[in-house]
Order: C-alpha cells, then sequence, then structure tokens
C-alpha cells in the first residue's frame, strides 16, 4: 500500500512563510514526479509547482519567487517552502507523486491535504 503522508500547515500572518513536508511510502520503485496542488474553498484543484527526479521544477505563475519545491535527502520525501504568503495563498494543499510501485504499475497518489490558511 502507497500512502503520501504531508505536514507543515498552519496558520500564518501575510509575509510569513511555512515549510510543508511530505513523504512517500509502501512498495515504491519510483516517485517521478513529486509536487504540490492546492484547493481553495469554491475553487478547482490547481497546480503549484512540481520536481522531477533530476531535480527540473515547475511553478504556477502565482507562487514563482516565494515558493521553493525541493527533495529531501530522505527517498521520495519533498518539500514546499512558502515565503512572503498572500491571503490568496489560502488552500488546502495536497501533495502528490506519480509513482510507480515493485509490481510495475504506475498511477498517481495524492496525500490527504493539509489547510495553510494565510490572514491579512
Amino acid at each position: 500500500q502507497v500512502q503520501l503522508v504531508e505536514s507543515g500547515g498552519g496558520l500564518v500572518q501575510a509575509g510569513g512563510s511555512l515549510r510543508l513536508s511530505c513523504a512517500a511510502s509502501g512498495r515504491i520503485f519510483s516517485a517521478n514526479p513529486m509536487g504540490w496542488y492546492r484547493q481553495a474553498p469554491g475553487k478547482q484543484r490547481e497546480l503549484v509547482c512540481t520536481i522531477t527526479s533530476g531535480d527540473s521544477t515547475n511553478y504556477a505563475d502565482s507562487v514563482k519567487g516565494r515558493f521553493t519545491i525541493s527533495r529531501g535527502d530522505a527517498k521520495n520525501t519533498v518539500y514546499l517552502q512558502m515565503n512572503n504568503l498572500k491571503p490568496e495563498d489560502t488552500a488546502v494543499y495536497y501533495c502528490y507523486a506519480r509513482i510507480t510501485t515493485t509490481f510495475g504499475m504506475a498511477r498517481d497518489y495524492w496525500g490527504q491535504g493539509t489547510q495553510v490558511t494565510v490572514s491579512s
């Protein structure tokens, strides 16, 4: 059974910072890419950023220059450093990974979500 577990959400004032973490576990052959999506109330889930096994990154225009995605030293972990947070960043943030299992099956996996709230 593959699982993605997130941590690090919370409440922060505008201009503040938060760091999200995500760890994938289970019978994983590869997790590539990994990334973050978010969903604000009444809106569709949207891409925040992704990172490949080769450390190529992709960011939504709305977070470029403020958010940084990185892979951890531990295998199949990913972090999201969020700086200069704005009220419009308020959303549930979901960890994402395209995982190939040791059985050779590939599919998308999602974490349970972590709430990020930015007060003005």
